[in-house]
C-alpha cells in the first residue's frame, strides 16, 4: 500500500468518526430501569448529605468533593453499559462508586480511613477502587486518569484481538471540564484515535474548574465537541440533567464505540450544587444561579415522570426515602465501628521493597486482603 493510499484511508476514517450523530437505533428505558435509577440517584444524594455532615464533624479528613446535582451523569452512563466494562474517574468519585455497585459501607469506611474501606482506608474520598465492579479509581491528579482510561481500553482490546480471550468492551473515562486543557488528555485523545481504542471520554461539564468559569479558561468553550472531532473522534453533546434523555442518547453511542472499536467524546452538561470541595466558599457564583439549576433537578424530574405515569406514588416515594436513609445511616455506623488500619499496613500494597538501608527499612508485603475481594 502506498503512503498516499494509507493517508486517504486515515482521512476517510477520521471524517467518518467526526460525525456528532449516533446510530438511528433508539434506547428506550423500561419502568424497571427508571425505578432503579431513581433509587441509585437518591442513594447518592443521601450518601453525600451524610458525607458532608461527617466531614464537618472531622470524621473525614483530607479533600472531599461532593457529587450532589450530578447524579444522573454517573447513573445514566454506567447504566447504559455492561457491568464488566471498565470505569475510571477523577476525584469526585463517590457517585460513580455507588452507581457501579460499591456498597455504601465500603465507600463510607474508606472516607473514614478505616480498614474495611474499599482501599483499606489508604485512599480516602478521592480514591475509590472496586475491582470486582470494574472500577479503577478515583484519581487525584487532574487529567491523570485519561491515559489510564486509554490503557484500560487497550488492555481489553489486546486481550480479545491478540490473546483470543474476553469480548468486545468499551471503557468509560470520566473527567471534569477543568481537565480538558491538560496535555495528558490530548495525548490520550491522539493515541486512542490513531490506534482505534474503544474508550469514551465523558466530560462532566458542570461549568466550573474549581472556582473558574469554563469560558474564562478554555478556548471555544461553547463547542467542546470540536476537541474530540479534531482528533477524528465521534463526539456528542448531551443534557446530563435528564437521565432518560441521557440514556437514550448515550446507549447507542456507547454501543457504536464498542462494535466499531473506536473512541468517543461526550460533553455531558451538568451542574454541582455544592462547592468544588468542602472548603470552597463559592464566591464565584450567585445563590440565584444555583437555585435555577436546582429547579431542573434530575431526581425531581425523574420522580415527576414516574408519578405522572402511575409507577410511583407519594407513599412509595416516602417509603423509598426512608429505606435509603436507614441504609446510609447503617453505612455510617459501619464506618464508625470499623477499626483503623494497623501500623504495619503502611508497608503493604506498594510497588517494591526499598533499597537496603533506606528509610523505611521494613520489608514491604501484601497485607490484609481487600475486603471487597
Amino acid at each position: 500500500m502506498t503512503q498516499t493510499t494509507t493517508d486517504s484511508a486515515h482521512a476517510a476514517k477520521a471524517a467518518k468518526n467526526m460525525s456528532v450523530q449516533t446510530d438511528n437505533k433508539s434506547a428506550t428505558p423500561t419502568t424497571e430501569q427508571k425505578l432503579q435509577w431513581l433509587r441509585s440517584m437518591q442513594l447518592i444524594r443521601e450518601f453525600e448529605n451524610r458525607t458532608m455532615q461527617a466531614y464537618q464533624q472531622a470524621k473525614i479528613g483530607g479533600f472531599c468533593h461532593i457529587y450532589t446535582g450530578q447524579e444522573a451523569c454517573a447513573v445514566g452512563t454506567i447504566g447504559a453499559v455492561n457491568h464488566d466494562d471498565p470505569v475510571v474517574t477523577a476525584y469526585r468519585d463517590h457517585g460513580h462508586a455507588l452507581a457501579r455497585g460499591m456498597t455504601p459501607e465500603a465507600c463510607m469506611a474508606e472516607m473514614f480511613g478505616k480498614i474495611h474501606g474499599c482501599a483499606k482506608g489508604k485512599g480516602g474520598s478521592m480514591h475509590m477502587f472496586d475491582k470486582p465492579n470494574w472500577l479503577f479509581g478515583g484519581h487525584g491528579i487532574v487529567g491523570a486518569q485519561t491515559p489510564l482510561g486509554a490503557g484500560l481500553a487497550f488492555a481489553e482490546k489486546y486481550k480479545l484481538e491478540v490473546m483470543g480471550e474476553g469480548k468486545k468492551k468499551v471503557t468509560l473515562c470520566y473527567l471534569g471540564d477543568g481537565a480538558i486543557d491538560q496535555g495528558a488528555f490530548h495525548e490520550a485523545l491522539n493515541y486512542v484515535s490513531v490506534h482505534d481504542i474503544p474508550v469514551i471520554f465523558i466530560i462532566e461539564n458542570n461549568g466550573y474548574s474549581m472556582g473558574t468559569a469554563i469560558k474564562r479558561h478554555t478556548a471555544n468553550s461553547d463547542n467542546l465537541i470540536s476537541r474530540g472531532q479534531s482528533y477524528g473522534i465521534n463526539s456528542i453533546e448531551i443534557d446530563g440533567l435528564d437521565i432518560c434523555h441521557l440514556y437514550e442518547q448515550f446507549k447507542p453511542f456507547a454501543e457504536k464505540c464498542r462494535e466499531s472499536s473506536r473512541p468517543g467524546f461526550v460533553d455531558l452538561k451538568t451542574y454541582r450544587y455544592q462547592g468544588h470541595s468542602m472548603s470552597d466558599p463559592q464566591k464565584y457564583r450567585t445563590k440565584d444561579e444555583v437555585e435555577s439549576f436546582k429547579e431542573q433537578d434530575s431526581i425531581a424530574r425523574l420522580l415527576s415522570q414516574l408519578m405522572d405515569s402511575g409507577d410511583m406514588t407519594e407513599e412509595s416515594w416516602k417509603e423509598l426515602q426512608s429505606e435509603i436513609k436507614a441504609q446510609v445511616m447503617g453505612a455510617m455506623k459501619f464506618a464508625e465501628e470499623s477499626p483503623a488500619p494497623e501500623a504495619n499496613e503502611l508497608y503493604t500494597d506498594v510497588y517494591a521493597n526499598p533499597e537496603k538501608n533506606l528509610s523505611p527499612t521494613t520489608d514491604f508485603g501484601h497485607g490484609l486482603n481487600n475486603p471487597l475481594l
